[in-house]
């Protein structure tokens, strides 16, 4: 090991290619070497890898994936604490962003272990930057529920949020989850369906949610990442007075005084100051008479 116990490793985070393998980060053929243990989230992907970048793992190799996890993370942790240098790769793309990485990038900073990264191919960003809709901000929502219910009901959870929103999907279930979304959206919102990020087939597909539905029906193969427009602002007359007093709260839980938060709401909003203060007077009002409204005024 690379160091002691009065010198704790490091653990490395590593991004590896989404699809080809020429993307690979310069950085990740020199900490496969040296790094004195590699986990793994499938070693026979890694033994592939490396075979690629013509190197060799010059550690113990170990396996990392969602089934052992939890009880592998103490083992890592502990050689961590005794002096090893840990290097993290999953499949493809950044460990921990819908893969494994985060109960050991948690347990190693609860023990004040440093973690760093090799910054590596990403196909969240990837198929954000080629969708054609806003970037500025984005909302990264990982896979959705399998059962139609509950992703019925989590897509209607933030079918207001005015960000970019990304979702991963499995093959044999988008054009169930393109038909879910049309019904929480709207058929009109616009999408990009990303399939084969930087593989020989890549193919990024835009239009309307319904138009997606559509032409996934027929079935679509590869990794599959879909990025969907956020909500189009509300016009001043769609705008009620539960939902001007919401924004004045999330503006003073993000530490703006009440004020402020008002007349940033009504600028916004383009009405009069008078019009967002009376519907904050009467929810703190509400408040006051019934635990079940106005709820977070004081």
């Amino acid at each position: 090991m690379t160091g002691s116990a009065d010198s704790p490793g490091t653990l490395v985070l590593a991004g590896t290619p989404i699809g080809d393998v020429a993307d690979a980060p310069p950085r990740l053929a020199a900490e496969l070497a040296s790094a004195d243990v590699v986990a793994a989230e499938d070693t026979r992907r890694l033994r592939r890898l490396t075979q690629a970048l013509d190197v060799r793992v010059g550690g113990r190799v170990v396996s990392y994936f969602e089934g052992n996890e939890s009880a592998r993370t103490p083992e890592l942790v502990e050689a961590l604490a005794g002096g090893a240098r840990v290097l993290l790769v999953t499949d493809a793309g950044m460990p921990s962003v819908s893969d494994p990485g985060y109960r050991l990038v948690a347990a190693a900073v609860e023990r004040d272990i440093k973690v760093t990264a090799v910054p590596g191919p990403s196909a969240v960003l990837t198929a954000l930057a080629l969708s054609g809709l806003p970037v500025d901000r984005f909302c990264f929502e990982g896979f959705l529920p399998r059962k139609a219910g509950e992703r019925l009901s989590r897509l209607k959870e933030v079918a207001e949020d005015r960000r970019t929103l990304v979702y991963f999907e499995a093959p044999h279930r988008i054009d169930d989850t393109l038909t879910a979304m049309a019904e929480a959206f709207g058929e009109e919102r616009r999408a990009a369906v990303c399939r084969e990020l930087t593989k020989t087939y890549e193919e990024v597909k835009r239009g309307s949610l319904a138009e997606l539905a559509a032409w996934a029906a027929d079935g679509v193969r590869g990794e599959i990442t879909v990025v969907v427009e956020g909500a189009p602002e509300k016009s001043a007359a769609e705008l009620g007075p539960d939902e001007l007093v919401r924004r004045v709260l999330v503006r003073e839980e993000a530490g703006e005084r009440r004020k402020e938060a008002i007349a940033a709401v009504a600028a916004e909003a383009g009405l009069p100051k008078r019009e967002v203060f009376d519907a904050v007077v009467a929810a703190k009002n509400a408040a006051r008479s019934g635990p079940s409204e106005g709820k977070g005024l004081s």
